[in-house]
């Protein structure tokens, strides 16, 4: 799992609204929030096509395509390691197609710690496109505390939606 998190001093501008919201020894919020050109729908589609955007550094098999998300209650964001074993990251709690997903747990090494969070999608619309904003909040126990998780979380967090943006804009710069 030493992939799955990057060190924050990378850490580059990715978005309009990017930031670690709080942080504390029992827990962390962060958002981020873009604008993408395209229709609400389309967006939405290609979010679920999860492994076609998400960083191959942030898996545990070193292959995003391996990542899927089964977006409906109780359905999974998991990545399949061979035909027989693979990984839950997260657990779908709620789906309201084309404008929020839940998706509750505990992200990359998150998950072997004393901790669960709400990762939440949101989709609406905006004059350019569809707004979409990111929000992970995390509470539990973390030896030395949770807030020193916050950063690498945030620029995670924030590279995903990056991708996103650029998969679905066509950028060829950091998408397939």
């Amino acid at each position: 799992m030493s992939r799955t998190f990057v060190l924050a001093a990378l850490l580059l501008p990715l978005s309009a609204v990017a930031e670690v919201v709080d942080a504390g020894p029992a827990g962390f919020k962060v958002e981020h929030e873009v604008v993408i050109a395209a229709e609400r729908a389309e967006v939405w589609q290609a979010a679920l096509r999860i492994g076609n955007w998400w960083s191959d550094d942030h898996t545990i098999s070193g292959d995003a395509s391996r990542m899927s998300i089964d977006a409906r209650p109780l359905g999974c964001f998991c990545e399949m390691l061979s035909p027989e074993d693979g990984v839950v990251h997260l657990t779908v709690t709620t789906v309201s197609t084309n404008s929020m997903l839940r998706l509750t747990g505990g992200l990359g090494p998150l998950g072997v710690m004393g901790v669960s969070g709400n990762f939440i999608w949101e989709f609406s619309d905006a004059e350019t496109g569809t707004r979409v904003k990111f929000a992970y909040a995390v509470g539990g126990y973390y030896e030395g505390g949770l807030e020193t998780m916050a950063e690498p979380v945030d620029y995670v967090i924030g590279e995903a939606l990056r991708l996103l943006k650029e998969h679905v804009e066509g950028d060829e710069t950091g998408s397939d």
